[in-house]
């Protein structure tokens, strides 16, 4: 077979980011608490990098971008005699690092750490014991267990080389479902639910009646059709039946929440706003930047002229080491003031393009609005808008809304209405409706385009089905 060499020549054209791109857009990605840990971050790691005596804690603009160089609570203040007199700030619009010498509740035990306590005072073999834990390793915050048995095992086998007999499996299986909150070790709702009822004492006529409906008529309960139920069950009295139904409702189905399933920094997680809407009597709107940044400078020993050689090896080290950190802590303090320049110029586009919103507080006031919209105002690139809108927050006096939500496109092109507020004249429709004769998805639709919305049937299903409303049958109340 014969053998050649041969050449191509092809052209191609690629965009490859530089290292100092990379850094600003996974800081314009980063929202409050993460861009102050990245500062401290920064301040620890380089030494030519220094915060300044001065903080500034805020920057406000208007909505016509001009700059104030008063904090939003400095603002608030001159309007009152003394600090005593003004009212202070929600802890909404602090940040994280302001809120960090807040007691933090001890941690309770966690639901893993409790079956493990249970399972330790089971009368088990050593060896059903350590497959007993090694299952509740596998049970999910809910308290469910969503792996097989089969692929347990084999996990079991994998890690410690023993095969675990199907008869140690089951019975260390039965013992986890066994133990508190009932429910735990459930493998689906219908299972979870069942594993509630058996557990409950004394085992009554309502409570036997509640086991029959989840075992064998789950389907059925689950799409309201009560009536069916009954007939099958051949019940003539409506009020045990009634009980049973009212009994299976009051069980958890997420029994693992029940538990103190999750740590004290976690329950006390909380959205910390990235920037606060402020609007007077006039309808004029001020933006302030909720951070609590210091004013970066490079340290004075870093500040020479490092570009002049040095007379011996040891000497051209320390000045090129110099010269790294220096080139290292003007970049990042110059990609943090774009940063914070960029992020403040997509907030004041928003405020331009939703005045109506920060003004009334009303979902049902926000206009259609696209990122296209924001690059004309702005005049970035629609992948900048994007990252920086990205987990971003802003407080207002309604409460506190992700960016995001002020995007939404125009379900037709040839009206002003918003998705929000379609949303809002179905969730008014369907709260006012007969809930004995709920109204069906044409007469919504009907109802909808006599408000003037102009929408078809199946939009109206997708933003009934958006709200999380179920159809008019699951809604039908007796």
């Amino acid at each position: 077979m014969d053998s050649t060499l041969h050449i191509d020549q092809e052209l191609q054209q690629t965009q490859r980011l530089s290292p100092q791109q990379v850094q600003f857009v996974r800081m314009l990605e980063m929202n409050t608490p993460e861009i102050e840990d990245e500062v401290r971050r920064q301040l620890d790691e380089n030494p030519a990098l220094e915060a300044a005596e001065t903080f500034h804690d805020t920057t406000a603009d208007d909505a016509d971008g001009k700059r104030f160089n008063e904090s939003a609570e400095q603002l608030q203040r001159a309007d009152y005699r003394s600090d005593e007199d003004a009212p202070s700030y929600p802890r909404a619009y602090e940040s994280a690092s302001a809120q960090a010498d807040i007691p933090v509740a001890a941690d309770g035990p966690t639901l893993l750490e409790s079956l493990r306590t249970q399972i330790g005072e089971l009368d088990l073999d050593g060896a059903t014991r350590q497959v007993a834990l090694y299952i509740a390793g596998n049970i999910e915050a809910n308290g469910y267990l969503s792996r097989s048995l089969s692929d347990i095992a084999d996990d079991i086998a994998f890690i410690t080389g023993i095969d675990v007999p199907r008869s140690m499996l089951h019975a260390a299986f039965d013992a986890v479902r066994s133990l508190d909150p009932p429910g735990v070790g459930a493998v689906d709702l219908r299972d979870c639910l069942l594993l509630q009822l058996r557990r409950r004492e004394p085992k009554t006529l309502t409570t036997r009646i509640a086991i029959e409906i989840v075992d064998k008529y789950f389907d059925l309960f689950t799409k309201l059709h009560f009536d069916r139920i009954q007939s099958r069950l051949e019940l003539q009295d409506d009020t045990e039946f009634r009980r049973a139904i009212a009994l299976i409702r009051s069980l958890d189905p997420k029994p693992g929440h029940g538990a103190e399933s999750e740590s004290a920094s976690d329950r006390l997680r909380h959205i910390t706003p990235d920037f606060a809407v402020e609007c007077d009597d006039n309808g004029r709107c001020t933006v302030t930047a909720l951070n609590r940044l210091p004013q970066l400078q490079i340290e004075s020993s870093f500040d020479i002229n490092s570009d002049t050689p040095g007379r011996n090896p040891a000497q051209r080290e320390a000045l090129a080491f110099i010269r790294l950190r220096r080139d290292e802590a003007e970049s990042f303090i110059a990609m943090l003031r774009r940063r914070g320049e960029t992020l403040m110029a997509v907030m004041n586009a928003i405020v331009r393009l939703q005045p109506d919103f920060f003004r009334t507080g009303r979902e049902a006031d926000i206009r259609p609005m696209i990122l296209r919209d924001i690059a004309a105002v702005t005049g970035l690139e629609l992948s900048v808008i994007s990252r920086a809108m990205a987990g971003k927050y802003v407080a207002t006096e309604s409460g506190v809304y992700p960016l995001r939500m002020f995007l939404n496109e125009r379900p037709k092109d040839d009206t002003d209405a918003s998705s929000h507020a379609i949303a809002d004249a179905l969730r008014s429709l369907i709260a006012e409706e007969d809930p004995r004769a709920p109204l069906s998805d044409q007469a919504l639709t009907e109802a909808m385009n006599a408000k003037g919305f102009d929408l078809a049937r199946r939009t109206v299903a997708k933003y009934r089905e958006r709200l999380g409303l179920p159809v008019a049958r699951l809604r039908k109340k007796t």
